[in-house]
């Protein structure tokens, strides 16, 4: 059974639509780019499927026994929330958050997760680090860390290499791509980098003016003058 089913999606706001007609299923273990336009609706889709945003016509459901609070989510950074002035294990942490009972303290269970997340993305001993004190890049697997606190199951990713230096985006590629294959997760990921999506995705969600949703390999068959790093 598909973890997630979008079923004739209408998107908008105010009654006025942004993207129609959606339908797709991702399966776990799936690595799914959404492509687009900006203003396409990518981030607005990925609201919905958190439950954030409600659609104007269609439906999202969810299967093997997967629930909103089981989604981690890595959002696009802002200015200000680079400057975030907490701890890395406070951030961490609070992955956790939607998945619990409101209690000001953490089980023991929880903080091993937390540690075994940073210790994966190569944080170990950055516990008592200031947040806006990092580089981009280390913000970035920070941030990534806390997703994982929510899930083991899927992953969504807003422009996670935006800002990056190209050394460290293929670092980030890589930690992606490692978590998909070697652990499992399914990963969603909004992105402007074909190049990216031609060597990581194995399904490819086009929304705009047209809507292609299928593997890899039938979206590029169709962007034949691909040569990486855009459209000829």
């Amino acid at each position: 059974m598909a973890q997630l089913i979008c079923d004739d999606l209408t998107l908008g706001y105010d009654g006025t639509p942004v993207v129609q007609g959606l339908s797709f299923a991702v399966n776990a273990g799936d690595y799914l780019y959404i492509l687009g336009e900006n203003g396409s609706g990518k981030t607005t889709l990925m609201k919905a499927i958190l439950g954030l945003h409600a659609p104007l016509k269609g439906s999202i459901s969810m299967g093997e026994g997967l629930t909103h609070s089981q989604i981690g989510y890595l959002p696009q950074q802002t200015l200000v929330q680079r400057d975030f002035p907490a701890s890395v294990w406070e951030i961490v942490l609070s992955g956790f958050q939607g998945r619990r009972a409101f209690s000001p303290f953490y089980t023991r269970e929880e903080k091993a997760r937390a540690r075994a997340a940073m210790e994966r993305l190569g944080l170990g001993g950055f516990e008592k680090r200031c947040y806006r004190e990092l580089s981009g890049g280390q913000q970035q697997r920070v941030l990534l860390s806390r997703a994982l606190c929510a899930t083991g199951k899927l992953l969504l990713l807003d422009e996670p290499v935006s800002g990056l230096d190209p050394a460290v985006t293929a670092e980030m590629y890589q930690l992606i791509r490692e978590l998909n294959k070697r652990d499992g997760i399914t990963v969603i990921m909004i992105s402007h980098d074909l190049e990216a999506a031609q060597r990581y995705a194995s399904h490819v969600l086009h929304i705009g003016h047209e809507v292609f949703f299928g593997t890899r390999e039938d979206y590029f068959a169709g962007h034949k003058g691909f040569e990486g790093g855009g459209e000829k």
